[in-house]
């Protein structure tokens, strides 16, 4: 059992899962990417747990270092549980799940739940993630591939590498037909999740561009490496960008309620890089405050796709917006 002041974790019968309760804290709710950070850090630790590997300090049979980094991450937010929606002191169940995704990979399914909801008992199910998700909940997938650097120092030609102690074929199969593969690699070969219009939706505006200079005091991890959640912020950053061109106000965009969000991680970036993120926007035919912002990041200088996202919003009661 594993303690500190806001989270307890539980290891439960089946091997390949973990049960937390949790008190929210303050690095763990924003308006931004705080909460991302925080479900990747028990993505770790459940990958950790379930595969026997120390995730922090892997390396290869040569010694050298190795990373669990994130390849696919996804987010559905719930009625009562919502990425933008946490505040302090708020308790949450949280289930994980880890499960086999090759030799080299992981996928790791979470829920997040109020603390009192009375949820059914055994693992977590990816057909209750895919299927049947309960609308209170929030849920999460990742998929991580073990990578290492092909040059030092350099975040340049990353490439997959496992480390010799990864026990992942004791991990439960993931159902063919819940595998996120096929998705994320069209979304890679697209550069976009929606490469074509979603159906139901309409375009709800001109596309938008913005530039962004990578921060090497916030966007680096201890690894050098651009940090996973700082990748939800350069989008968040663009997205904030095309709100305020709309006349739309800062405190709308933090009332946003993210019902769906998708995010494919396809590169890194060195110290000095600048990237292009771009932004189309539908919104639903039906009902005009559900909206789909779609965005690519790429390198400005090499045109290099880094990163794809789509995210759904729900703009809720909001009146008077363009």
């Amino acid at each position: 059992m594993l303690q500190s002041s806001t989270t307890e974790s539980v290891r439960t019968a089946d091997h390949a899962s973990l049960s937390r309760r949790v008190t929210v804290s303050p690095g763990m709710c924003s308006g931004g990417s705080l909460i991302f950070g925080r479900i990747g850090d028990w993505t770790w630790e459940a990958v950790a747990a379930a595969s026997g590997t120390n995730v922090h300090a892997a390396r290869t049979a040569e010694g050298h270092p190795v990373y669990l980094s994130f390849y696919y991450y996804r987010v559905r937010g719930g009625r009562t549980v919502h990425p933008h929606g946490l505040a302090f002191g708020d308790e949450l169940r949280v289930d994980s799940r880890v499960f086999q995704f090759g030799s080299q990979s992981a996928l790791t399914l979470h829920r997040l739940a109020p603390a009192e909801l009375d949820l059914p008992g055994g693992p977590l199910e990816p057909s209750e993630v895919h299927d049947e998700p309960h609308p209170d909940c929030l849920y999460v997938e990742n998929v991580n591939r073990w990578i290492a650097r092909s040059r030092p120092g350099s975040n340049q030609g990353l490439f997959e590498a496992a480390p010799p102690d990864f026990a992942y074929a004791g991990l439960p199969r993931m159902p063919s037909v819940y595998s996120p593969r096929t998705l994320v690699g069209r979304a890679r070969q697209a550069g976009s999740f929606h490469p074509e219009v979603p159906q139901g939706l309409v375009p709800a505006g001109p596309d938008h561009t913005c530039e962004y200079v990578l921060d090497v005091n916030r966007d680096l991890n201890g690894a050098g490496l651009v940090y996973f959640a700082a990748y939800f912020s350069i989008f968040d950053t663009a997205l904030l960008s095309l709100w305020r061109s709309l006349g739309r106000g800062d405190e709308h965009f933090l009332r946003r309620r993210v019902v769906d969000q998708k995010l494919g991680y396809f590169g890194n970036a060195d110290p000095g890089a600048v990237f292009t993120v771009s932004v189309r926007r539908w919104h639903r035919e039906a009902d005009p405050r559900i909206e789909i912002a779609d965005m690519a990041m790429r390198d400005t200088a090499t045109g290099e796709l880094l990163a794809v996202t789509s995210i759904e919003l729900d703009l809720g009661a909001a009146s008077g917006t363009p």
